[in-house]
């Protein structure tokens, strides 16, 4: 499999394939490949391609500069890049057109004989596997305006976002500076039926308590 041009819609729905069980393009750390194929999309995808976007925003929200690693795409993806582009074709293969016995053929028809039987095979066997629920675990920072700012109720506000496949889990406050604390809160979302970025808008939403809002922590599950 190889990802096509990543400011396509058919490049960015194979992203989000892609990235449907990875927290990352590479490892399971971010890195400077992140930022290579982060500068290759562009810009932030559609809701049609939930993993990009959630993968995207999370990029976006890093200091690139300090990431580590080389800034090169994985091979498997056609970012634009000499550095990324799939490698030519061996000069060998040249020689494969040249049929000295007149087998070429027959040894042809039984690769591909064979190629289609393991397909088949490998297909019957991932049918059979169960499905696998796709989670990420998520520390969320709420800032509040000042220390006047009710926390109690500003994280009643936060729990009542009530969704299927969000599970609010514990919390703490965080000192900040001058009197002033953040609210530090867990939650659990199953990747398909949950947006990031839906709860952060609305826990926005609740002007009255909330100053901003950031991700300090996302992590498949």
């Amino acid at each position: 499999m190889a990802i096509t041009d990543l400011k396509t819609p058919k490049g960015l729905k194979e992203l989000n394939t892609y990235l449907a069980d990875r927290s990352y393009v590479q490892g399971y750390v971010a890195t400077q490949a992140d930022v290579a194929v982060y500068e290759a999309v562009g810009k932030a995808p559609t809701s049609e391609n939930p993993h990009a976007l959630r993968w995207y925003n999370h990029i976006k929200s890093q200091d690139m500069k300090k990431l580590p690693g080389e800034k090169k795409a994985p091979a498997i993806f056609s970012t634009g890049s000499a550095a990324s582009a799939p490698a030519p074709a061996a000069a060998a293969d040249d020689d494969d057109d040249v049929d000295l016995f007149g087998s070429d053929d027959e040894e042809d028809a039984e690769a591909t004989k064979i190629r289609e039987e393991r397909l088949k095979a490998y297909a019957e066997k991932k049918s059979k596997k169960p499905t696998i629920i796709a989670k990420s675990s998520i520390v969320i920072d709420v800032k509040p305006w000042g220390d006047e700012t009710d926390l109690v109720e500003m994280e009643k506000c936060v729990r009542s976002i009530v969704q299927d496949g969000l599970v609010w889990g514990a919390s703490k406050l965080v000192p900040v500076g001058y009197g002033i604390k953040k609210l530090q809160i867990m939650c659990v979302v199953e990747d398909d039926k949950v947006s990031v970025d839906a709860i952060v808008e609305q826990i926005q939403d609740f002007e009255d308590h909330v100053q901003s809002v950031d991700i300090a922590a996302f992590n498949k599950i």
